[in-house]
């Protein structure tokens, strides 16, 4: 759907030659901007170019039916639209140094006369202690760059559920899943008891949101699986024993989920606990073996090869 509906042939339908003019011309500039934000070495020239990106944005929102023009161009940007292209989000990140970022971000509706609806999301996750435990509005955000959403419903209510990264440190990074919904104002509002540990086998409360942090540069699956109808996350442990610092966690090979069941996503603690017709179960290469023991050797495998990645300084995937 989305691929027709922003097709050459959707602009030329929905944006004026004019207007489209105007738009590539904005999102050159925009191009410009992000890659300074970005890449620039000095914390101020970022900022510097974070105040004039979201100057520009805006203004190139403006313009008519900007909605439909996806800004392809402009890098180290997310522009996510809803399955049912009801609204997209916008977001990125600005770093000040090596241990302090935020994410800015923007919902931008689809309207029905092609005019601007935009509402800013504040990042204030700093100020939070306690992001599991809370309900949010557009004014106290819990940012992150956002890499997937899924719409599911219940009872006649859309439900839109959003997979974000957050750069966080020099050391760590994570990433989160939180429940979107909008209420009779059409506001965004964040979060909700939605990931339910009732099933598991020693209950616990719902959380508001789900999240995980990990060693930086670690290649961690959070994310919606179309096949299997459902959110896998990986399993992390401590990759030298030291289980009180996040930014030593690694995929272990085994994995948590959640179903969407009556309103709720319902936590599964091992996904893969059901055998195949080989007698295999799907775990890839786990790093702990059947009585829960350390593969030592392994898990030296796995800190050797973080090294490597950290080593070449690869940019982050924010699509895994």
């Amino acid at each position: 759907m989305l691929i027709a509906l922003f097709s050459q042939g959707a602009f030329s339908q929905k944006i004026t030659p004019a207007d489209l003019k105007k738009l590539r011309a904005k999102e050159d500039t925009l191009s410009e901007y992000s890659q300074y934000l970005n890449t620039d070495s000095l914390p101020e020239d970022r900022m510097i170019a974070d105040s004039a990106f979201t100057k520009t944005l805006v203004r190139a929102l403006q313009i008519k039916n900007s909605f439909y023009f996806p800004f392809d161009s402009v890098l180290g940007v997310s522009k996510l639209y809803a399955p049912d292209t009801s609204f997209r989000i916008i977001t990125w990140n600005i770093s000040f140094d090596d241990y302090y970022s935020r994410q800015k971000g923007a919902i931008q509706f689809r309207t029905p006369d092609g005019s601007l609806k935009l509402l800013p999301l504040r990042d204030v996750s700093e100020f939070t202690n306690k992001p599991q435990d809370s309900v949010r509005n557009r004014s106290n955000w819990i940012g992150a760059i956002y890499y997937n959403i899924v719409k599911t419903q219940y009872r006649g209510k859309n439900f839109y559920t959003l997979f974000g990264f957050d750069n966080n440190n020099a050391m760590s990074s994570m990433k989160w899943i939180e429940v979107l919904t909008f209420n009779e104002k059409s506001e965004p509002v964040f979060g909700g008891p939605f990931f339910s540990y009732a099933k598991d086998s020693i209950p616990k409360p719902a959380r508001y949101r789900f999240n995980i942090e990990f060693k930086k540069n670690a290649r961690v699956l959070v994310n919606y699986i179309e096949d299997l109808q459902m959110i896998l996350v990986d399993h992390l442990v401590s990759e030298n024993d030291d289980d009180e610092h996040a930014w030593t966690y690694v995929p272990d090979g085994d994995q948590e989920g959640f179903k969407w069941e009556n309103g709720k996503w319902e936590h599964i603690d091992k996904v893969f606990t059901f055998k195949l017709q080989d007698g295999q179960a799907p775990v890839g290469d786990p790093l702990l073996d059947p009585k829960g023991n350390k593969d030592e050797k392994k898990l030296q495998e796995k800190t050797d090869k973080n090294k490597t990645k950290d080593n070449e300084k690869a940019p982050v995937n924010y699509d895994n």
